[in-house]
C-alpha cells in the first residue's frame, strides 16, 4: 500500500454525503476487488514454489554459494548430514589466520538453511569478519537406522575436519548451533571438547522443565510419549516434521489463523517477495527416524535428563555438559515463544549450585537476552544480524580469553560511531560490553520451582508406563497394518501439506487468475490510507487479533490448571514413587558424587604447586588481573586499544589455545589466593632479563591506563605491580641461554579422577587408534619443550584420560570412538615460537579479559595437603589413521592439541 499518495477523498467525509460515501464505497470495492486476486495469486506461486521445492535433491533455503565438504551417507555410520564450504562474495575477504565458523541447522520439521536465510544472518556476519565458514544442513529423508548419538558423532567428524583444513589458524572453529542444532552441538561438544572452540547457542532449548511455557505442558497433558510412537508407527517408522510444525503454529493461533495472511492482503503490493521467501522454509517439512524421535522426547522434551547429566551414550560415557572446555554464548529473547530464556538458561541452575562449582568446572558461559524479538528472528532478522552477531563473531577472540564465571553480553550504541572509518552505518555502530554475573543473576531469569519439577518428574514416570504399556499390546497391531503405501497417503493429506498445494498451478481456476492478476498490476487502484473503509477493516482486523490472542491465554492457562492439578495430587504423585511429605529433589544434582568432589579436592590441592610456575609473561597476565581486578565488565573497547599496543608483532603461529590456558590459570589462581599469587610473581621474573622486566613493565602501565581512568585502588595497585617489577630487575642478570627466550607455558595436566583410572591404564596401551574422551575437568597441556631432532618422528598420541562421574564398565566402554576422515590424513608440525615475541604480542589481549573472577572454592574446603605436580611431558603432534568401521561404533584418532616449543637463539 502506498501511504504517499494524494487522498482521492473529499476534505470532509461524512455518511450523509451522498457523494463522499459514494465514492469511498467505490475506491475501497475496487481496491478489495484487486487485492483479493493478487492475494490468491500469491498463494498460487506459493503451491508451485512448494511443489518445485520438493522436486530438489537438497532443498534448503541457503542464500549463498557453496561447495559440498563432507557427506554423511558416506560415514561408517551413515546419517541424512552433510557440511558445504560457503564461498566468499565479491565483497568478502576470508582471513586464513582468523578461526573458521561452523553453522549447524536444526532438524526440527523444516529444512535446513535458516542460518543464511538471509545476507545479514550468522554466516554474513562470520564472513563479513573475515572468517571462513561452513555449514552443516540435511536432506528431507533420514537415513533407515540413523540415530541422534549417530548425528552427534557425525558433528564431531565435522568440526575435527575443519579443524584440520584451518590447523594454522588462531584458535578452533566456533561452532553456532541454532534451536535444537544448540543441543546437539553442546552435546557433541561435552564428549569431544578438544575439538570444539567458543559455542553460540541460539535459540537453544536445554531445560525443558524451566519457566512457563504452555508447550511444555503438552507431553503430560497427552499422556506422555506413547503418542510420539504411534505417530512413528502411523508414518511405517518415520515421524513426520509437519506435526512439529504444527505445534509450534498452535502457539501463537491469532498469527496462524488470521494475522500471518492479513499481513500478506494489506500489503500485497510489497509484501510478495518476504513471503515468498520466508514460506519457502516454513513448508519445507522433513522426516525424523522413529527411534530419533522418541529419544528426543523422551529424554529431553518430556525426561529433562540433558541438563542434569543423566543421558549415558551406547558406550556408557555420561553426557555431562560441565565437560565443555570452550565458552559458551546463550542467545535468547523475552519475546520467543518456543525457546525463553528460563529454558535456554535453566541448565546453567541445574547443573551448578553456586559461582565456586561454575569456577571448579573451568566453564565459562555467556549468556544475553534481547527483549522482544521472537524464535525465528533470532536466526532470520536482519537488525539481530547486523548487531548481535556481527558483535559475536567480531570479538570471538575475547570471548574465547575469559576466564571462568557466569557473563552477560549487552550490545549497546558505539559513541564512538562517527569516527568509524566504515561510516556511522556499519557493525562499528554497536558494542559489545561484558559484565560479571552470579549464579544468582541467572537464578533471577530462570527462576526455579521445585514444586513444578515434582510434577515433571510425575510426569515423566507416567509417560514411561504409558508408553511401555503401547509398545506390549498395541504397537504390534499398528505396525502389522500400516504398510508404505499407507503411512505415505497419510503424510499427502497432513492439514499442512494440503494447504500447500491445493491451490497452485495444477489447480484448473489457477491459470484464469494468474492471467487476471498480471493484469491488475498494470492497472494498480490502490486505495488511500483515509479511507474510512480501510479504516474501519483494519480495526476489525486488530479486534479479531484480541480476541485470538485472549483465547490463546486462556487456554494456555486452562493447560496449567489441568497439568498443576493432575499431576500434583497427592495420589499421582504417590503411584510415581514420590511422597508429598518429602523434601528431597525431584532430579539428585550430579555435582554430588563422590567423585566429583575428590577431583575438585585434587584441583584445589594442585593451585598452591602453581602458584611459582612460569615465567615473564605469567607475571605480566597475573598482574593485569591483580590490577583490574575490581571491575565487574569490559568490552571490546579495551580489546581493540590492547591490540594496537602490539599491532603487526604477534606471529603468525601464535597459539591461542596455549594463551587460552594460561590467562585462564592465572585467573584462577588469582582469585583463589591473591596474597601468594602476589608474592610469587618476584619468583616468577627472576629468570628474565632486567630489561625484559622493565619493558613489560612499561607496556603493562600503558595498556591499564588505555582501559580508562583508573581509580585510587587500581591506582595503588599498579604502582604496587611496578614496584615489583623494577624491584626484581636488578637483581636479574643476562647470564643464561634460557633467558633468551620465555615460553608459553601451559598450567600442566590435571590428575584423573579415581573413575576413570581403568579407562586410563587402557588407552595407555598400544591401539589402532587414539579417540577422544571426555574432559570434565581442563585438560592441561604438557610443557613446551625444546625442539629436538628426534621430534621431527612423528609418534602416536596418548590419549588424555580424564574424570567422569560415569565409572567406566570395561575399558573400550570409556573411550569415545569419534569419527575421523578417511580421505584426509594430513601431517602437521610442531609449530615454533619466539616466546619473548609471544610475551610481548600477547599481555595485551589479557587485559581485556581481566574481569573479576570468582574464587575456585571457598578457602574453609581447602586441603591441608597438597598434592605433589605430574611429571611434564613433551607434547608430541598426532599422526592421523584411516577411518575403520565396526558393527556397534567407529574408531578415530584423537587431534592432539597443537603445543609450542622454544626455539633458542642459536637455532635461528
Amino acid at each position: 500500500m502506498n501511504d504517499t499518495k494524494p487522498s482521492s477523498m473529499p476534505n470532509t467525509f461524512s455518511m450523509f454525503d451522498p457523494w463522499s460515501f459514494a465514492s469511498a464505497v467505490s475506491e475501497y470495492g475496487v481496491d478489495a476487488w484487486q487485492r483479493s486476486l493478487l492475494f490468491a495469486d500469491l498463494r498460487r506461486q506459493r503451491g508451485d514454489q512448494y511443489r518445485e521445492h520438493l522436486q530438489e535433491q537438497a532443498p534448503n533455503v541457503l542464500n549463498f554459494e557453496c561447495e559440498l565438504v563432507m557427506s554423511g551417507p558416506e560415514f561408517a555410520r551413515p546419517i541424512n548430514y552433510g557440511m558445504v564450504r560457503i564461498l566468499p562474495t565479491a565483497d568478502t575477504t576470508i582471513d586464513l589466520a582468523k578461526r573458521p565458523f561452523i553453522v549447524v541447522d536444526p532438524r526440527a520439521g523444516h529444512g535446513p538453511g535458516i542460518g543464511g536465510f538471509k545476507p545479514d544472518s550468522e554466516i554474513g556476519a562470520a564472513m563479513k569478519a573475515g572468517h571462513a565458514c561452513y555449514f552443516v544442513g540435511f536432506l528431507p529423508d533420514p537415513v533407515p537406522g540413523q540415530t541422534v548419538e549417530d548425528v552427534m558423532r557425525g558433528l564431531a567428524h565435522f568440526v575435527r575436519h575443519v579443524g584440520e583444513l584451518h590447523d594454522s589458524c588462531i584458535g578452533k572453529p566456533a561452532v553456532i548451533g541454532n534451536c535444537q542444532a544448540g543441543w546437539l552441538v553442546m552435546m557433541a561438544a561435552s564428549l569431544w571438547p578438544e575439538l570444539f572452540g567458543p559455542l553460540i547457542v541460539a535459540g537453544a532449548p536445554v531445560s525443558y522443565w524451566a519457566g512457563d511455557n504452555p508447550m511444555r505442558y503438552g507431553g503430560g497433558l497427552t499422556g506422555g510419549s506413547w503418542l510420539t510412537a504411534l505417530t512413528s508407527d502411523l508414518g511405517a517408522g518415520r515421524f513426520d516434521g509437519a506435526w512439529l510444525v504444527e505445534n509450534f503454529e498452535k502457539l501463537d493461533p491469532a498469527n496462524t489463523w488470521w494475522a500471518k495472511n492479513y499481513h500478506l492482503y494489506a500489503n500485497v503490493d510489497t509484501e510478495g517477495p518476504r513471503y515468498l521467501e520466508f514460506e519457502k522454509y516454513w513448508g519445507g517439512y522433513v522426516f525424523l527416524n522413529d527411534v530419533e524421535m522418541q529419544y528426543i522426547v523422551d529424554n529431553l522434551f518430556i525426561g529433562n535428563r540433558l541438563s542434569s547429566a543423566e543421558l549415558i551414550t551406547s558406550d556408557g560415557l555420561r553426557i555431562d555438559l560441565r565437560n565443555i572446555r570452550s565458552p559458551i554464548v546463550v542467545f535468547c529473547s523475552y519475546g520467543d515463544n518456543i525457546t525463553p530464556p528460563p529454558q535456554a538458561l535453566g541448565w546453567i541452575t541445574d547443573l551448578y549450585r553456586n559461582d565456586e562449582d561454575v569456577a571448579s568446572h573451568d566453564q565459562t558461559i555467556v549468556y544475553t537476552t534481547h527483549e522482544s524479538i521472537g524464535h525465528l528472528g533470532i536466526f532470520v532478522s536482519g537488525k539481530v544480524g547486523r548487531k548481535e552477531h556481527v558483535e559475536f563473531t567480531s570479538n570471538i577472540d575475547l570471548i574465547d580469553l575469559l576466564p571462568a564465571g557466569v557473563y552477560q553480553a549487552t550490545v549497546d550504541d558505539n559513541p564512538e560511531a562517527a569516527q568509524s572509518a566504515h561510516g556511522p552505518g556499519s557493525h562499528d555502530g554497536y558494542f559489545m560490553a561484558l559484565h560479571r554475573r552470579t549464579l544468582d543473576d541467572v537464578r533471577n531469569i530462570v527462576k526455579p520451582d521445585l514444586a513444578s519439577d515434582h510434577r515433571f518428574r510425575a510426569a515423566a514416570r507416567v509417560s514411561e508406563t504409558n508408553l511401555a504399556l503401547y509398545k506390549s499390546f498395541v504397537q504390534p497391531w499398528v505396525q502389522g497394518m500400516v504398510t508404505p503405501e499407507i503411512a505415505s497417503m497419510m503424510q499427502t493429506l497432513h492439514p499442512l501439506r494440503i494447504s500447500y498445494e491445493w491451490w497452485s498451478s495444477t489447480n484448473t481456476l489457477a491459470p484464469a487468475v494468474a492471467d487476471v492478476a498480471t493484469r491488475i498490476r498494470n492497472d494498480r487502484r490502490e486505495v488511500m490510507s483515509d479511507n474510512p473503509l480501510w479504516q474501519a477493516q483494519e480495526n476489525v482486523s486488530a479486534m479479531i487479533v484480541r480476541l485470538l490472542d485472549s483465547y490463546r491465554d486462556q487456554r494456555d492457562q486452562m493447560y496449567a490448571w489441568l497439568f498443576e492439578g493432575m499431576y500434583g495430587s497427592p495420589l499421582i504423585q504417590a503411584l510415581t514413587g514420590y511422597s508429598t511429605e518429602s523434601n528431597a529433589p525431584a532430579r539428585n544434582h550430579p555435582g554430588d558424587s563422590p567423585e566429583h568432589l575428590k577431583f575438585v579436592e585434587r584441583e584445589l590441592a594442585s593451585i598452591r604447586d602453581r602458584m611459582a610456575e612460569g615465567g615473564l609473561l605469567e607475571a605480566t597476565v597475573r598482574a593485569i588481573f591483580y590490577i583490574l581486578r575490581t571491575r565487574g565488565e569490559a568490552d571490546e573497547r579495551h580489546f581493540r586499544h590492547a591490540l594496537k599496543f602490539h599491532g603487526s608483532r604477534r606471529p603468525r603461529d601464535f597459539d591461542m589455545t596455549s594463551f587460552r590456558a594460561l590467562v585462564r590459570d592465572q585467573a584462577v589462581l588469582l582469585a583463589h589466593d591473591m596474597k601468594t599469587a602476589m608474592e610469587a610473581i618476584p619468583t616468577l621474573l627472576q629468570r628474565a632479563k632486567a630489561d625484559d622486566i622493565r619493558e613489560r613493565a612499561q607496556d603493562l602501565e600503558r595498556l591499564v591506563r588505555s582501559s580508562g581512568t583508573l581509580h585510587a585502588e587500581e591506582e595503588a595497585s599498579l604502582q604496587r605491580i611496578l614496584s615489583l617489577f623494577e624491584q626484581s630487575a636488578p637483581a636479574n642478570v643476562a647470564e643464561k641461554t634460557e633467558s633468551d627466550t620465555t615460553a608459553i607455558a601451559t598450567p600442566k595436566a590435571r590428575s584423573a579422577s579415581p573413575e576413570m583410572k581403568a579407562a586410563q591404564s587402557a588407552e595407555s596401551a598400544p591401539t589402532a587408534s587414539a579417540v577422544p574422551v571426555a574432559t570434565p575437568g581442563q585438560t592441561k597441556k604438557a610443557r613446551p619443550s625444546v625442539r629436538k631432532p628426534s621430534d621431527s618422528v612423528k609418534k602416536a598420541p596418548a590419549p588424555t584420560p580424564v574424570p567422569a562421574p560415569v565409572a567406566a564398565k570395561t575399558a573400550s566402554s570409556s573411550m569415545k570412538k569419534a569419527p575421523t576422515s578417511a580421505s584426509k590424513t594430513p601431517s602437521s608440525s610442531k609449530k615454533t615460537v619466539s616466546s619473548r615475541s609471544k610475551a610481548s604480542s600477547s599481555i595485551e589481549q589479557a587485559a581485556a579479559s581481566a574481569i573479576k573472577t570468582p574464587s575456585l572454592a571457598k578457602k574453609a574446603k581447602i586441603p591441608a595437603t597438597t598434592v605433589s605436580s605430574t611429571t611434564k611431558k613433551s607434547a608430541a603432534q598426532a599422526s592421523k589413521t584411516a577411518q575403520t568401521s565396526q558393527p556397534a561404533a567407529r574408531k578415530g584418532t584423537r587431534k592432539t592439541s597443537k603445543t609450542a616449543t622454544v626455539k633458542k637463539g642459536s637455532d635461528k
